[in-house]
């Protein structure tokens, strides 16, 4: 993939690229969510009875968390007021608090102007109003390959992180999620987020490659939908039974074709 193949080489031109790096994303938090199956698992003999497991579901108490963070740790965390939805005009807002959080909690990147922000491709990220807000103020970007959930930093590593010592347990209001939630941000060491980021250069290595054929076709060939599979398991209210199809079957997870459109030249008329 050409983004993965420029960033690789970002890195490699600037070896201290990751480090000023901060990226962020939204996630819902549940009052309750169910274990995995890892988590549920009983000690039994062999002559004992399996247990039986009551089917659990998802509470619809819920709080959608935004976080940001970096190689030394969270930067920022918000969380979405009741009554309202993720947009152009709450993201642009989620940047204004983002950018004092930088000013506060990383003074150095802040004075050299050189942090960059990553997010993914989603709507209210990459809207007109935000792009010209983060245009306006200098903000350099980290691009996001699209459809690849396995290298956004959330999905693979903050999510899974936060939301599985939180899973079996009930909190009954939004407080308590928020309060629970802070508590696991908090306790997330250093040094998870700085293999974090060397994890993600090192997922760069394993993007999809493109390939060309007879100057007329490229063509991508990527790895098993896998890690696909495990990022979209982070957001389990997307990830219904059609989609599980898709990123199990779908001929586009493992090879992609591309035909070469050439610009056609206008002729003049006197």
């Amino acid at each position: 993939m050409n983004i993965a193949n420029e960033m690789l080489d970002s890195v490699r031109d600037d070896p201290n690229l990751l480090q000023r790096v901060i990226t962020g994303d939204e996630a819902w938090v549940y009052g309750y969510d169910v274990e995995t199956k890892a988590q549920s698992c009983q000690w039994k003999l062999p002559h004992e009875p399996r247990p039986k497991k009551a089917r659990q579901v998802r509470s619809n108490v819920k709080v959608l968390l935004t976080v940001f963070f970096d190689c030394r740790g969270i930067v920022h965390h918000e969380f979405l007021p009741q009554g309202r939805t993720v947009n152009k005009e709450y993201y642009l807002q989620v940047m204004r608090n983002l950018r004092e959080a930088i000013r506060q909690k990383r003074p150095d990147l802040w004075k050299n102007k050189n942090w960059l922000l990553h997010h993914d491709n989603a709507p209210a990220h990459t809207s007109l109003l935000v792009r010209d807000f983060l245009a306006k103020n200098n903000t350099l970007m980290m691009p996001q390959p699209p459809y690849t959930p396995d290298l956004a930093l959330c999905d693979f590593f903050l999510f899974p992180k936060l939301k599985r010592p939180m899973k079996g347990r009930r909190y009954t209001t939004l407080d308590e999620i928020k309060t629970a939630s802070k508590e696991e941000l908090k306790k997330i060491f250093k040094n998870a987020f700085l293999k974090c980021f060397e994890d993600w250069k090192n997922r760069w290595h394993n993007a999809p490659h493109v390939y060309t054929c007879e100057k007329q076709f490229d063509f991508a060939l990527t790895n098993v939908p896998g890690p696909c599979l495990a990022a979209m398991a982070c957001h389990q209210s997307q990830l219904l039974w059609f989609r599980k199809l898709y990123l199990q079957f779908s001929r586009y997870l493992y090879i992609n074709c591309y035909r070469r459109l050439t610009p056609q030249r206008k002729s003049k008329t006197l």
